[in-house]
């Protein structure tokens, strides 16, 4: 036999589609062991000449040849079908030769032109396999269908192709072929055929070999365990590996099979361990080597009154035909795909391929009236271009501005034709938009970024992401898209597995047929290949081949009662026959039901479709709805001996509730047949009518069984204490895609108790894990099919006033809208909503609730509902979202929900996306408005699709909706083009390549994390050199082409974060820093930070810019993803240290840190602006998302005063436990160093109350929007963030946000959570532990330096110092009173004298930095810090002048190393303050002045809110500003005392609490007076008094004012500040 093509190619190419050498051999040899068994047989009966003998139930017969060829037989190979698996190949020198049709009236004459159907060019992903002889054909598409279909046609496109099928070459007696679902008519041209070409010489060698083996052991079993575990190994390699799919697409375009790999042609090495290589089968067919056989004597299946049965015994592969998009509603969605992008092609395809700038229309961003400093940079131009704009310009006009510069005649230059490219980001401008619109310009204006753009023609821009004409017109096909991505593995067998265990079958069978005796051991062995077959099929077990199988003697593998026990009754032939027809039959229908069930890519070749012509409407069926539960299949063994009674509990769902009570099944146990089972063959039927069912009704099916109870506590007590246990659930709708009640086998897979039994979630059926449990339940079918028609609307649908109601009910009705959320409802709520819901038309946003209090969505009820919905008011989107909750499954309620979010832009589109991807999964069908919708806009939009793209990406690692999402990004694969496809390809490999190298040094020990860092650097190197550029999953703008090495680290926390620096595509771009993190789930830190970007937006739009700080953060898989890294910044723990390890504790710090960096006044003031907004902004957002595990490595501060929190591993209040205490004990972070940076000292001041205002404003705002958070927080209960999976989680949020409060009762609430925070030790406690424990991760190289100078100075930058003297002491009074030190440095070159200002902390924290550089005895020793007595005199000032003057006379003269140290060269070098104060002593002056008391008089002013409603006077009590110190200097304790004068009685008295010990108070509190009428209003007058409380002494007066209530308006709120005096009116 030659060799020349076959070892190594053959098992190249089998171990491609996951077959191992060891597994071929075995099967083979198995097979072989079969073959010569049957030929042994037929000579057995051949001797025996039985001339008269019944035909046989299966014919075997050899193919007549019709064609008058001869020299060629057909073979059937391993699995019936492909010549590689039977590694037969032709000697040199013999050359095949093929039947040769017989000419047909419409074919070409042989010899003059090819067959008819290779006259068409072959298609590029198509195989034709052709003989080196006369051009004859050899082979067939690999994909199993004709060249041509029936109408000529070009073949189907499908890829990767699997192995070709095997068509029927036999015949027939009547001499016309048997035709198939799969084999056309021969008379439309011959079709090419697999045929497996042997040599005669071989024969005898082969048949030999046969004969041994089956003399050794003529009748043993066969080893099932072993093809068994060939065949799971089959099952599970055969996902397609994207290598594999490459070199197989390369394949393809060279026209040659992924069989026929190149190879050396040298046999391949066996190891000691595989069984020898078996020669390849000669035999032609099962009754080959039969001399005596008459040729017309063929042997069929025995046939009965009754019309024959049209299934048949065939080789393995005649019986299964590939099928791809055999799926009915997958085939429509692909329908959908094609009319969906027909409709999206755009007129400029160019256009496709840009990533344009978000845009915000708020009048907030437009900005008219401010201006815009804009560089422009063009090519044609030397120098940058600077222009001034106006925000509210648009961009067309700054590009028409710009050409001016570069073209003389501008008549011929086309504005259009011109985009403006933002520097460094691969992202435009939009043209027909204001300047001040963008993001990014808004996003330059709040940091102070230079905005810097280039002019660029659109021709010129990359083009690689845009779409072509093509794209829009290649065919949407899903499966090969789906095979690109990471995904569970395929759990289905594949079509040339299961054909081995066909052919198997088809030997046992044969024997089982021919045998004269021995029965009980033949039909084991026909059982034992059932065994097998079923046990591929997912191991389910048919109650028909059950039936048939009991028909069968007692064996070792079935020992049931049921069971045949007269072996007698096999004796004779027709019963054995009767079997095995009614056992194929039941085979062959398990195969259909597999094939359907577990979506594989191959079906029977005859298929009976159930096509009704009659349909009956659902509405006029008033049978109740009923099915029968037969069993429970794939039992682990475990639970046989773990668990007892086995019962199932079934509920019929819509929206999550029940509509009716759970039914039962009987208990049962585990029963072994084939398998163990858990058999019930119970029917279920519902006290609900079919005519009562909503149309998206779900079956909810649970498993339930008792636990085995301990040894030796069997008793019935312990029986029922014993709680049933849930093992496993399954959801499937009731009505399918097209409405049609489900009918007919379904097989269900169960997921375990422990996933998320939602019953809101139509899940799809678990059959990714390929232990699961599989639920079998027999539906009805009957002649028609049962359709669910949806009503029209109501014509009419009344609206009413909602004034027109009563008062009681107006109130109550407010009470439940008010609840913002249906979660909260009572059932009271329920009714009143739904009784008076044509009162509420006033109130859009009141929809989700009122249909949530909808009590039936059966057919009778949806036209009253329809109609409410269709002329309900228009709802905002935010609203809408509501209606995307699995409450809603309404098919008209989401398309009315989607039609509402239609009109939102694409920016705020993105602001959701996560959302509206986790709706997709509450979806009940795969095509749905939602899906079309987001296709839609992703097919316009590359941002969309880019995060789309990684949304999906991410869904498909949620096993219950896998299948789901799979489809849906293979959707959006053949939407976007096939540049995008290559760009999304890049991403995924630059992840893994980064995830990889992430573990690796996670994993290393710290000491070699450095070195496995750079030698993986070296790897992403290699891939941008291989791929050129790549686009970061952060944002498609992020264009990188390297990586720089030498900027690249590592962060020393649990996770090990890599820092990473991308070197930027753009030149004019700076290199792109991001955070790579594995190990975390990133997907809590996206949400958190949706939110708080959803927040800032909404403080804009409200006028309220709260200087936020908002960064990427993107999960791209679970447990990895990147954060972008913001400059010049740090964390609050690497700025309190530098005042040492207790700098936690301290207050100066975070002041100082930013005088450090800011030290012009005006600077200073502006980072002291932006902190106070930002750190406002933070206060709100961390409470109201519950953000926990606060501590000072995770706020972060930028140089400009941006205060903002990183790292959201806890929220929704999971907090941080030590043992059973919560780390996190205050609402949140407010400590006194942020306190001091506000107040500008450690005294309140004025400053603060605007803090304290800006908070509750920003509250407040967040509260009008409680349903949107609600919404999106709610659609994301399904997404698996263990800390958002219930709705106590959302609760949380509910209880945070306290809808049910008016405005001013939420500004006192969250003032007091200010007071709180202010005031909570455990805060500072938590800093300083937090400190301790981040000690072992500080690197021994990092230089100690000074907290007060900006940055580091040399004895090179500076020049040598020779000589210093502290000149004198001087008194300040800011940012604190004491004492200051004047410094006198000379330094040698150049000549000069500098005067610097130091403090005594400033000296000591310069000791204590040299200290931790050298040893103390290098050091002159320092003067005592304490002083008995005050230590901020001028005497001690005095003293200490001199013993520092000394210190730094010896410090400039000690050893080099210590004298010559950056730490003393930075101190002693000029700070901007020195400057500012050379020379001068500036007079005293306090702190804040701007409320200074005039002699004599009582000063200050008080902040009210004064407001009118229902007879009640509101005085809300805000703050105080400005009032003097007490007679002895201290600051007084001020509480506020109100009356309604006239009142002799004094019962108006009205007081607040007390504030200690400031000039500058925050009240916040309301203080009512009830039952006051507004006719008596006009006669009184408020008297406000502010007094100290001085404990036993009488309170003093520190200032009062009378407000004469008829000078307000009282109809409005009126808030201002009044003017403290002695006696008087107050004035605003």
């Amino acid at each position: 036999m030659s060799a020349t093509r076959g070892n190594g190619e053959h098992w190249k190419s089998l171990e491609s589609v996951g077959i191992s050498r060891k597994e071929l051999a075995l099967a083979e040899a198995l097979q072989m062991e079969y073959d010569a068994l049957s030929r042994l047989r037929q000579d057995k009966e051949e001797s025996r000449a039985k001339q008269h003998a019944e035909p046989p139930l299966i014919s075997w017969d050899e193919p007549e040849n019709t064609h008058g060829c001869t020299g060629i037989k057909a073979t059937r190979g391993l699995s019936g079908s492909d010549p590689a698996l039977c590694n037969n190949a032709a000697p040199e020198g013999l050359t095949p030769t093929l039947p040769v049709p017989p000419p047909q009236p419409n074919a070409a004459p042989i010899g003059t032109e090819g067959p008819a159907w290779l006259k068409t060019p072959l298609a590029g992903d198509y195989l034709y396999i052709f003989d080196g002889s006369e051009g004859d054909f050899l082979g067939e598409p690999l994909n199993g269908t004709s060249p041509l279909d029936s109408n000529g046609g070009s073949p189907k496109k499908l890829s990767p192709p699997p192995l070709p099928p095997r068509h029927s070459v036999r015949s027939h007696p009547e001499g016309s072929r048997r035709l198939g679902k799969g084999s056309p008519p021969s008379s439309k041209g011959p079709q090419p055929r697999d045929v497996n070409v042997f040599s005669a010489h071989e024969q005898p060698r082969g048949k030999l070999l046969a004969r041994r083996i089956s003399e050794e052991d003529p009748y043993g079993l066969a080893d099932y365990e072993g093809i068994n575990d060939a065949i799971t190994c089959l099952n599970l390699k055969s996902t397609y590996e994207s290598q594999v799919l490459r070199e197989a697409a390369r394949s393809w375009k060279e026209g040659r099979s992924i069989f026929e790999k190149e190879s050396s042609g040298k046999p391949v090495a066996r190891s000691k361990t595989m069984p020898p290589q078996v020669p390849p089968r000669t035999y032609v067919s099962r009754f080959g080597n039969r001399k005596n056989v008459a040729p017309n004597k063929n042997r069929r299946i025995s046939a009965d009154p009754v019309p024959p049965r049209p299934r048949s015994l065939a080789n393995g592969y005649e019986l299964f035909e590939v099928s791809e998009e055999r799926d009915e509603e997958v085939a429509a969605f692909c329908h959908m795909l094609d009319v969906l992008r027909s409709s999206s092609s755009p007129q400029d395809y160019s256009l496709t391929g840009f990533v344009w700038s978000a845009v915000s229309l708020s009048p907030e961003h437009l900005g008219h009236g401010i201006s815009l400093k804009v560089t422009v940079l063009c090519d044609s131009l030397r120098e940058p271009l600077t222009f001034t704009c106006d925000c509210s310009s648009t961009v067309d006009l700054l590009i028409y501005q710009t050409l001016c510069y570069t073209h003389d005649e501008l008549h011929t230059v086309d504005v259009e034709d011109f985009v403006l490219k933002l520097c460094g980001l691969e992202e435009f401008l939009q043209n027909k938009h204001a300047l001040g619109s963008h993001e990014y310009i808004q996003h330059c204006r709040k940091f102070d970024i230079d905005i810097r753009l280039q002019l660029m023609r659109r021709k010129a821009v990359r083009s690689d992401l845009a779409r072509t004409a093509s794209d829009d017109q290649s065919p949407s096909t899903l499966n090969h898209y789906i095979h690109l991505q990471e995904r569970p593995i395929k759990q289905t067998i594949s079509r040339q597995a299961l054909s081995l265990l066909f052919d198997t079958f088809h030997n046992e069978v044969d024997t089982f047929l021919a045998a004269e005796g021995d029965f009980p051991l033949k039909a084991e062995r026909v059982i034992q290949s059932v065994m097998a077959i079923c046990n591929a099929l997912a191991a389910v077990e048919s109650q028909e081949i059950t039936t048939a199988l009991n028909q069968m003697p007692p064996c070792p593998s079935r020992m049931q009662p049921k069971i045949q026990k007269d072996p007698n009754i096999l004796a004779k032939r027709e019963n054995r026959e009767r079997i095995v027809e009614s056992l194929t039959a039941a085979i062959l229908d398990l195969v259909g039901l597999y094939c359907s069930t577990f979506n594989a890519d191959f079906q029977t070749a005859v298929q009976w479709s159930r096509e009704h012509g009659v349909v009956q409407e659902a509405r006029l069926l008033s049978c109740p709805l009923s099915f029968t539960v037969y069993a429970t299949h794939r039992i682990p063994i475990t639970w046989a001996a773990s668990y007892e009674d086995f019962y199932l509990s079934c509920s019929i769902t819509h929206g999550g509730k029940e509509l009716c009570s759970p039914l039962h099944t009987r208990k049962a146990h585990v029963y072994k047949y084939l398998f163990h089972l858990i058999i019930w063959d119970q029917q279920i039927c519902f006290p609900v009518q079919v005519n009562r069912l909503p149309r998206e009704t779900l079956l909810s099916v649970t498993l339930f069984a008792v636990p085995v109870p301990p040894p030796g506590s069997s008793s019935d007590t312990n029986r029922q204490r014993r709680v049933p246990e849930a093992l496993g659930w399954v959801t499937t709708p009731l009505f399918n895609f097209r409405q049609v009640l489900t009918c007919g086998r379904k097989l269900l897979g169960l997921w375990p108790a422990t996933q998320d039994n939602s019953r809101a979630r139509s899940s799809a059926p678990n059959f990714n894990q390929p232990d699961s449990v599989i639920l079998q339940i027999d539906f009805p079918t009957s002649a028609f099919d049962v359709k669910f028609v949806s009503p029209l609307a109501a014509e009419v649908s009344p609206k009413y006033e909602f004034g027109s109601l009563g008062e009681e009910d107006q109130r109550r009705l407010r009470e439940a809208m008010q609840k913002k959320s249906l979660y909260w409802l009572t059932d009271a709520d329920r009714k009143r909503l739904w009784e008076k819901r044509y009162y509420c038309h006033a109130a859009p946003g009141s929809l989700p609730m009122l249909l949530a209090s909808a009590p039936s969505w059966e057919w009778a009820c949806l036209p009253d509902i329809y109609a409410l919905l269709s002329q309900w008011t228009y709802m905002s989107h935010q609203d809408a979202l509501g209606l995307l909750h699995a409450t809603f499954p309404d098919q008209e309620v989401r398309r009315t929900a989607v039609q509402w979010i239609d009109s939102i832009s694409d920016t705020e589109l993105l602001d959701y996306l996560p959302q509206l991807v986790q709706a997709l999964k509450y979806e009940c069908y795969l095509d749905s408005p939602l899906v079309r919708f987001l296709m839609k806009r992703a097919i316009c939009d590359l941002k969309i699709t880019h995060y789309f793209f990684w949304l999906l990406k991410d869904g498909l690692k949620d096993s219950q909706f896998s299948i789901r999402y799979q489809y849906l990004l293979a959707a959006l694969l053949c939407c976007c083009g096939k540049g995008l496809r290559e760009e999304f390809d890049r991403q995924c490999l630059l992840v893994n390549t980064l995830a990889r190298l992430a573990q690796q040094v996670r994993d290393a020990a710290p000491s070699a994390r450095q070195g496995i860092l750079r030698e993986g650097l070296e790897e992403v190197k290699q891939f941008f050199k291989a791929n050129g550029s790549c686009r970061l999953p952060l944002s498609p703008s992020l264009l990188v082409k390297g990586i720089v090495p030498r900027d690249c680290s590592y962060f020393n926390s649990n996770a090990v974060p890599l820092k990473l620096s991308f070197q930027n595509v753009d030149p004019l771009g700076e290199n792109i820093r991001v955070i790579f993190k594995c190990g975390d789930d990133l997907r809590q830190d996206m949400l958190t930070l949706q939110m708080i970007r959803i927040m800032n937006k909404i403080w804009v739009q409200e006028g309220l810019d709260m200087r936020m700080v908002i960064f990427r953060c993107f999960s791209t898989g679970r447990g990895r993803g990147m954060v972008e890294m913001i400059p010049n910044a740090e964390t609050l723990r690497k700025i309190q240290v530098e005042h040492g390890v207790t700098g936690s504790f301290k207050d100066r710090p975070l002041a100082d840190w930013l005088q450090k960096h800011n030290p012009e006044e005006d600077e200073y003031e502006k980072a002291v602006e932006n902190f106070i907004y930002s750190c406002a902004g933070c206060c709100v957002a961390t409470y109201v998302l519950g953000i926990c595990d606060r501590h000072n490595d995770n706020i972060m501060l930028k140089t400009t005063g941006h205060m903002f929190h990183i790292d959201f591993g806890r929220f929704l209040g999971h907090a941080q436990m030590f043992g059973n205490i919560k780390r996190d004990r205050a609402p949140f972070v407010f400590t006194s160093d942020m306190a001091y940076v506000i107040n500008g000292g450690d005294k309140p001041s004025s400053r603060f109350h605007d803090f304290v205002d800006l908070c509750c404003q920003a509250y407040n705002l967040i509260r009008k929007h409680t349903h949107l958070f609600l919404n999106l927080l709610g659609l994301m209960l399904s997404c698996g963030i263990p800390e958002l999976s219930d709705l106590e989680d959302l609760k949380y949020v509910y209880d945070a946000l306290r809808p049910q409060d008016t405005d001013a009762d939420a500004t006192t609430y969250f003032t007091r959570l200010i007071e709180s925070s202010l005031g909570s030790v455990a805060t500072k406690l938590n800093f300083f532990i937090h400190n301790l424990a981040q000690m072992k991760f500080t690197g021994s190289d990092a230089r100690p330096t000074l907290s007060f100078a900006p940055r580091t100075h040399t004895i090179k930058t500076s020049g040598r110092i020779c000589d210093v003297f502290l000149c004198r002491h001087e008194r300040v009074f800011n940012p604190s009173k004491g004492y200051t030190y004047v410094v006198k440095v000379k330094r040698e070159s150049p000549s000069e004298v500098t005067f610097v200002q130091r403090t005594f902390e400033e000296f000591q924290e310069l000791h204590n930095k040299l200290r931790l550089l050298f040893p103390s005895s290098l050091l002159p020793s320092f003067p005592s810090r304490f002083i008995i007595g005050r230590s901020r005199g001028e005497a001690v000032a005095e003293r200490r002048k001199e013993e520092l003057n000394g210190y730094i006379w010896h410090l400039i003269h000690a050893a080099p190393e210590v004298a010559e140290c950056d730490l003393i060269y930075t101190f002693f070098h000029p700070l901007p303050r020195d400057e500012k104060a050379a020379g001068t002593n500036p007079a005293p002056k306090p702190a804040d002045t701007t409320w200074a008391r005039p002699l004599g008089k009582v000063g200050g002013e008080v902040k009210l809110s004064i407001s009118y409603k229902n007879n009640k006077l509101f005085i809300m009590v805000m703050h105080i500003r400005g009032l003097q110190p007490l007679q002895d200097g201290n600051d007084p304790d001020p509480y506020v005392k109100t009356y309604l004068l006239p009142d002799p009685q004094k019962t108006t008295k009205r007081k607040t609490k007390v504030a200690r010990k400031t000039c500058n108070p925050t009240y916040n509190e309301m203080l009512v007076y009830d039952g006051v009428p507004r006719g008596d209003l006009q006669q009184r007058e408020l008297r406000l008094s502010v007094l100290s409380e001085e404990g036993f002494w009488e309170n003093i007066l520190l200032g009062e004012v009378g407000i004469r209530l008829r000078d307000l308006d009282l109809a409005q709120e009126k808030m201002g500040w009044f003017a403290l005096g002695s006696r008087g009116h107050g004035t605003l």
